[in-house]
């Protein structure tokens, strides 16, 4: 992301700008930032033939076709304890996509308001966006630590409220003096992600039968990148239409729209939140997470 941000032409010929300076055509406005992906998703390909070999558990006994196709996991549905954990993982799934698909479109309207429009923030929303990359990479490493002192549901929970605050300080900042509050955003991503998807994953995997562990590991994603993530990009595309945010309207009636947008996201990410910790009944035993290390 920061290098379709900086990169670009300028007068014919490539360059890194760091600033906004006129002339200068950033990859992610051209063609060329898909050249740049596809040239990368290659040589991720090539990467992962050097990746450790990692043998799956083999059941010699024969496999059923609702063994094939993962379907006795749906059986934890039967464990309350499962069931309303699967549950709020589709509900926090709905949060997951909503600033990947409108937090760039939000950040570069600002181009538009004249006291934003020379703004870095506005003119470099990769390069803001980028932030919460970074921020993601770096707290997947306080994990083990959380899991173990405070258990999954404290753990979900810290990922529950940094989606509130991941919304409601779009809703409050802009590019200008109220930048910090964008980078603030960007930062407790890294928290609102990992501490769910990942804790989540190690939770299935720690609550699991090891038979149906994999199956379980893919109830999980359906439910959070599946049903989740597609729900809540349906509703999220509601919501921003309602406020005609991609209509030919004033700046300064748009910006309001997106506002009034990050909200209401904001505010269903509380709502989740708050019924998790009444709903979800979790007894924390350390034991439990031994083997999980750095």
């Amino acid at each position: 992301m920061l290098f379709v941000n900086f990169a670009g032409f300028e007068n014919g010929s490539f360059t890194l700008n760091f600033s906004n300076s006129q002339g200068f055509v950033s990859f992610q406005n051209t063609y060329a930032q898909f050249f740049v992906s596809a040239f990368l998703g290659v040589v991720l390909f090539v990467y992962s033939f050097t990746l450790p070999h990692c043998p799956t558990n083999k059941s010699d006994e024969k496999q059923t076709l609702s063994d094939a196709l993962g379907l006795k996991a749906f059986a934890l549905f039967k464990d309350k304890k499962m069931a309303i954990f699967f549950v709020f993982s589709m509900l926090l799934g709905i949060s997951l996509q909503i600033t990947n698909g409108y937090a760039n479109p939000f950040i570069t309207s600002f181009k538009d308001i004249p006291q934003y429009a020379d703004s870095w923030g506005a003119n470099n929303a990769n390069a803001l966006i980028s932030l919460s990359q970074v921020s993601e990479t770096l707290c997947i490493l306080l994990i083990p630590f959380c899991l173990k002192r405070f258990g999954i549901k404290k753990v979900m929970l810290m990922a529950m409220f940094s989606w509130f605050l991941r919304f409601g300080l779009f809703a409050v900042g802009d590019p200008g003096s109220g930048v910090w509050m964008f980078i603030l955003s960007m930062i407790v991503y890294g928290v609102a992600f990992d501490f769910f998807n990942v804790s989540g994953s190690l939770f299935v995997d720690q609550e699991t039968d090891p038979n149906i562990r994999s199956s379980a590991q893919g109830v999980f994603m359906m439910m959070t990148n599946g049903f989740g993530s597609t729900i809540g990009m349906l509703v999220a595309g509601e919501i921003v239409n309602h406020y005609q945010i991609f209509s030919d309207i004033d700046p300064v009636t748009k910006m309001n729209g997106w506002y009034s947008a990050w909200a209401i996201f904001a505010y269903y990410a509380l709502a989740v939140a708050i019924m998790f910790m009444i709903v979800f009944k979790y007894k924390h035993t350390p034991e439990k997470l031994e083997n999980i290390n750095h």
